[in-house]
């Protein structure tokens, strides 16, 4: 049964296989494998809701990836949540494309009569790549210092846009950034 919907941005393979190398140690030293076990990819989440209509989103998502050329990243820090779901993350250095690319899909939402939630509004979003979920409050510490060891940053690009659904994750749809040959 679907607990909701995410748009979610992927990056390119190299930077992909920098942040499943954190996932993958933190589930072997069985701090999490949250992530792994719902099936999610490595991505930022631009937009998410418990109720949406996904047919709708389709078009605004595809003109909306057409535009855009893949998104530079630098994943330059590490943190957490102050929050119950004790989420770790890899945050990028903000910079005006990616905070620009997140905003217009939210004006692109709002033309469209679909609401962003408080905390994806441009003035609120905390642009972030979750490497554990559900880390038990003991061991976030260590957790914390496991990711230490990773030789940030890391950089790469974002590269597709997609909708999933979850959990588990389930892909609805994705477009690469850039492809005016879809649009």
């Amino acid at each position: 049964m679907s607990q909701g919907y995410a748009i979610e941005l992927y990056f390119d393979p190299a930077l992909e296989n920098q942040v499943l190398k954190a996932w993958n140690v933190l589930a072997r030293r069985q701090i999490s494998t949250q992530l792994i076990e719902i099936e999610s990819r490595p991505h930022i989440t631009l937009f998410s809701s418990p109720t949406i209509e996904p047919a709708k989103l389709e078009s605004i998502i595809k003109i909306h990836a057409s535009k855009q050329e893949p998104l530079p990243l630098c994943l330059s820090t590490i943190g957490s949540f102050c929050n119950d779901n004790n989420v770790l993350f890899l945050a990028p250095t903000p910079s005006i494309p990616l905070l620009q690319f997140q905003s217009q899909l939210c004006e692109a939402f709002k033309r469209e009569g679909i609401e962003c939630g408080d905390e994806f509004r441009p003035e609120n979003w905390i642009p972030y790549c979750p490497v554990a979920q559900e880390v038990p409050k003991t061991r976030m510490a260590e957790a914390f210092c496991v990711l230490r060891e990773l030789k940030l940053p890391v950089t790469g690009y974002a590269m597709d846009i997609g909708l999933v659904e979850y959990s588990p994750v389930r892909e609805l749809f994705s477009f690469a950034l850039g492809n005016n040959a879809e649009a």
